[in-house]
């Protein structure tokens, strides 16, 4: 799907000369979010190359604004009120090379996680076939260590090249980002993934691995809503229970607030179900928050990102 950024005659541009980039001033975000909610950036760039990036970042010095990442949208929740200064799109980092000998591939941020996965699957390369369904980026599934069907980016990251707003640019490894489950390092800090190099194995035929991704995606086709808008997983699994069951078993499958739904099929999903806002969706994940630990004294922390002033 194309989007494009929708201005007006009232729209202010900066060009950033030497550059394939403008910064625009005042862009509705929900457009670049797959819950389709959320409202407008302050100032909004998509950079093509890092040389764009360094220009981003020096005007960003320069006017002494806060900077917010996005890549695919699609584990984040934006406020209706918009966010505050810069918003950075990654969509656009998509170059990657393939390392034939050392079974690695170094890929942009923007590059989204499916169709790397069936890459890699083409190949007869394991480590990504986890990765299939996840409606995400690189860039966004390095920062929160994204994963399923037991694997995970933790388990195949090798390093990755991240840009910080005052100008530097550090090469980070596996144990500089502190990983955990769905979290790492980089949660913490104000910084922008650019690229990262991912480690895989052989072992298996090409038909083998693409089998088993094909199994995977249809696995999560199957179980998991995709009709209507939502940001995939809600919460984080308390393990060794999972927030899904926890929440239909106190029969909150299909519970409503304003146009935000828990869905039927995965109760640990939250559709926009119609012209739901971020308010709508946010209370709903509150309401299922104060249900569970009311009734089975577990606190489910959100996975979801939230971008913005709730």
């Amino acid at each position: 799907m194309t989007i494009t950024i929708k201005t007006d005659s009232e729209t202010k541009v900066v060009t950033l000369t030497n550059t394939e980039c403008n910064i625009y001033q005042s862009v509705s975000l929900s457009p670049f979010t797959s819950y389709r909610v959320g409202g407008k950036a302050q100032w909004y760039a998509e950079p093509k190359s890092w040389n764009d990036i360094q220009a981003i970042f020096t005007w960003l010095q320069k006017e002494q604004m806060p900077f917010t990442c996005l890549g695919g949208g699609s584990n984040l929740l934006i406020s209706d009120r918009g966010i505050e200064g810069l918003v950075l799109n990654t969509r656009h980092l998509k170059q990657y090379l393939i390392d034939e000998d050392n079974l690695t591939i170094t890929v942009g941020a923007g590059y989204p996680l499916p169709k790397l996965a069936w890459k890699a699957a083409k190949k007869g390369w394991q480590g990504l076939d986890w990765a299939v369904g996840i409606p995400g980026t690189v860039g966004g599934a390095v920062v929160m260590n994204a994963g399923a069907h037991k694997g995970c980016m933790a388990d195949i990251f090798k390093s990755a090249i991240v840009a910080y707003s005052d100008g530097r640019i550090e090469t980070l490894s596996k144990e500089d980002l502190e990983y955990s489950y769905r979290s790492s390092r980089l949660q913490k800090e104000n910084a922008l993934v650019l690229q990262a190099t991912l480690n895989l194995e052989s072992g298996q035929s090409k038909e083998e691995m693409m089998a088993l991704t094909t199994s995977n995606f249809k696995m999560r086709k199957q179980t998991q809503p995709y009709d209507k808008p939502s940001c995939g997983s809600v919460f984080r699994n308390p393990k060794p229970q999972a927030a899904g069951w926890l929440i239909e078993q106190i029969g909150l499958k299909g519970h409503q607030i304003g146009g935000a739904q828990v869905a039927h099929r995965h109760a640990n999903f939250i559709l926009n179900a119609g012209n739901a806002t971020a308010r709508d969706i946010f209370n709903l994940i509150q309401y299922a928050q104060e249900k569970v630990e009311e009734n089975w004294s577990i606190l489910l922390h959100p996975e979801v990102k939230f971008l913005g002033q709730f």
